[in-house]
């Protein structure tokens, strides 16, 4: 089952790749976002096999989306645009195909087998890269002393810049890689990015006070309380209903 997220902000679109998705059993449309900013969020809180990916939408373009989630972190990705000039910087960003609007019933039907194909492929990969990769525990710094992290002791992570900053038991210590790096490395099981400059282990929170506008605050088990915004909010969502 290859789950499936769509990315256009023009609703016919959506219908038209929703439409031609339903009758395929092995296809799972686990949802749609209608712009950037919201194809980020649901794809680091659901990880999809396969994106079908609009390049222009308003505030965030298609290949800005990969930027912001790491095109070796990015699912399988399909563009689908009426624009035939980003065809090369498309595959330059390893996208599998470059679907252009409007398409018939064949092509889609090629995009599924291409896609059919390249996902064991990328199973495997996956697999190889979970036996080879380091334990999971990150490398920290404060003052001039080393100390290893286990994930289980994380309580959140902030954004420092091109770094981020640990906080475990009462303590925050800086570490070598961006939030963005750390919202793909730690298990989605266990974490969430809630907020642009903030990642939250689950199991630490113990309230959720929504706000008006989608946005809100979590408090923690320990005691300290974070921002959620309304862009991230769809993690939250999706961990309350497991």
């Amino acid at each position: 089952m290859y789950r499936t997220l769509i990315v256009d902000d023009e609703p016919l679109a959506r219908l038209r790749l929703r439409t031609l998705l339903e009758p395929e059993a092995d296809f799972d449309l686990i949802g749609e976002a209608h712009h950037g900013e919201m194809a980020v969020a649901m794809i680091e809180a659901q990880r999809p096999d396969v994106v079908f990916l609009d390049v222009q939408m308003p505030a965030m373009t298609g290949f800005e989306v990969i930027e912001a989630i790491g095109f070796r972190a990015m699912p399988t990705t399909v563009f689908c645009t009426a624009y035939d000039e980003f065809a090369v910087k498309a595959f330059e960003v390893q996208a599998l195909d470059y679907l252009l609007k409007p398409f018939d019933d064949i092509r889609f039907g090629q995009v599924l087998e291409r896609v059919r194909k390249a996902q064991p492929q990328a199973k495997r990969l996956q697999q190889v890269m979970e036996i080879i990769q380091p334990p999971p525990r990150l490398i920290a710094r404060s003052r001039g002393v080393v100390r290893i992290i286990g994930y289980d002791d994380i309580d959140w992570v902030a954004a420092a810049g091109d770094y981020a900053e640990v906080h475990t038991g009462g303590r925050a210590w800086l570490v070598n890689d961006s939030i963005t790096a750390l919202t793909a490395r730690l298990p989605e099981a266990d974490f969430a990015r809630i907020h642009r400059a903030a990642i939250v282990r689950l199991d630490r929170i113990a309230e959720i006070r929504p706000g008006s506008h989608g946005d809100g605050v979590v408090r923690l088990t320990t005691g300290s309380e974070l921002r959620f915004s309304r862009r991230y909010r769809v993690a939250l969502d999706a961990w309350l209903v497991r």
